[in-house]
């Protein structure tokens, strides 16, 4: 029988890198808070300390930052089951450079670094899934950072349609264009184009 509550999707995920048990999972669940923020909501400004990670149940966010003339970088952009937060805020404790927005009516579940902590302890194996999953931050931030050095906007694009098709469905495509780091008008030409 499948699982009906809206978090059983963290619980695939975590499973999928690590053992747990139903005891486990109560003790899991049971950290996380949820919370549904609206669409243009944020639950990150900057000068905050990023004071949690999220789990996005069903829902779109884009982390971003506004330049000294007001143009907007985006640097993440999640949907559905997917992790979201400013790491080096969160970690560091020190004021986050970022805004975190819902840009569709999101659900998520939220763990602060405290509990996050605590948590490690109660469910050991979870160390190794969070482990993996900052790994995986890092290697991703390192691999869109020497993308947009090197790669052509062209492949950017590619890359982007093949593993997010669904994101052309559900983000504005000016969100895209500055998360490609690209202008409005050149995803224009690259998608007439193709």
């Amino acid at each position: 029988m499948e699982n009906k509550r809206p978090d059983h999707k963290l619980l695939y995920y975590l499973s999928k890198w690590t053992k747990i048990n139903e005891c486990d999972e109560h003790t899991i669940l049971s950290s996380f808070d949820t919370l549904t923020i609206k669409k243009k909501k944020d639950i990150l400004v900057v000068g905050e300390v990023c004071n949690h990670i999220y789990f996005i149940i069903k829902g779109c966010m884009r982390s971003y930052y506004a330049d000294e003339k007001g143009i907007e970088h985006i640097f993440q952009i999640r949907m559905d089951n997917n992790w979201i937060s400013d790491l080096e805020s969160f970690f560091s404790k020190k004021p986050s450079n970022y805004y975190i927005e819902a840009l569709e009516e999101t659900t998520l579940l939220r763990i602060s670094y405290d509990r996050l902590e605590k948590l490690y302890v109660e469910v050991p194996a979870l160390e190794r899934y969070f482990r993996i999953l900052f790994q995986k931050a890092y290697l991703n931030s390192l691999k869109r950072l020497n993308a947009t050095m090197w790669e052509p906007a062209t492949e950017r694009y590619a890359d982007m349609l093949k593993e997010n098709p669904e994101m052309f469905q559900r983000v504005p495509l000016v969100y895209i264009a500055s998360y490609l780091g690209i202008t409005p008008e050149s995803l224009s030409r690259i998608r007439r184009q193709k």
